[in-house]
């Protein structure tokens, strides 16, 4: 069992500061909702207070920039850190752009082989929240839903397949799931 600590709650406050006045694409949601629903599913998925909080700092270096990178060490440890850069798709340096998508999606999905169980976990969750936001967003929007996004509704496909079938050959304990949610995904992409 995993007790959360005042860490946790700084994780909160940290992770809420990061992603201030962010909203998830296209939606007038708090971005911040994401982060929170990340570190959920850890625990859910009976993660440790490390991982959870690593789920709710998982795209803070992403988003919030590499300067982030010493506070989060010094505030919640080396593992966190090593956890949240495991599970940034990109981390450019100071005023460098990031990669193409596709580019991106291919290192990604090539590197989970190499990733540590607690990032496979907290990737596995983040993959998961975002597909099931896809599958609820598709029933109300249709393909409107696409246009948010930096990528078509055949490449989102692909790279939420790709991803759910290494996490499946990888044994990650949420990919059943999030095979559940791709499937739902299909039969709405079908009909």
């Amino acid at each position: 069992m995993s007790i959360l600590t005042e860490r946790f709650d700084r994780a909160l406050a940290f992770a809420r500061d990061v992603h201030a006045g962010q909203t998830r694409k296209g939606t007038g949601i708090p971005y911040f909702s994401h982060p929170l629903a990340v570190a959920s599913l850890v625990l859910e998925y009976e993660g440790d207070e490390d991982e959870a909080i690593a789920g709710l700092l998982h795209d803070a270096i992403e988003d919030g920039g590499a300067h982030l990178a010493p506070r989060i060490e010094s505030l919640f440890g080396p593992r966190v850190l090593s956890v949240v850069r495991e599970c940034s798709d990109a981390e450019p340096a100071a005023g460098e752009e990031k990669p193409p998508w596709k580019e991106r999606k291919l290192a990604y999905v090539a590197s989970l082989q190499h990733k540590s169980p607690s990032a496979l976990l907290v990737t596995a969750c983040d993959k998961l929240h975002n597909l099931t936001a896809i599958v609820r967003d598709y029933r109300t929007q249709g393909d409107r839903l696409w246009d948010r996004f930096t990528a078509s509704a055949e490449q989102t496909r692909w790279y939420y397949g790709e991803m759910t079938e290494r996490l499946v050959a990888l044994d990650v304990r949420p990919a059943p799931d999030l095979a559940l949610k791709l499937d739902e995904l299909d039969r709405l992409l079908r009909t």
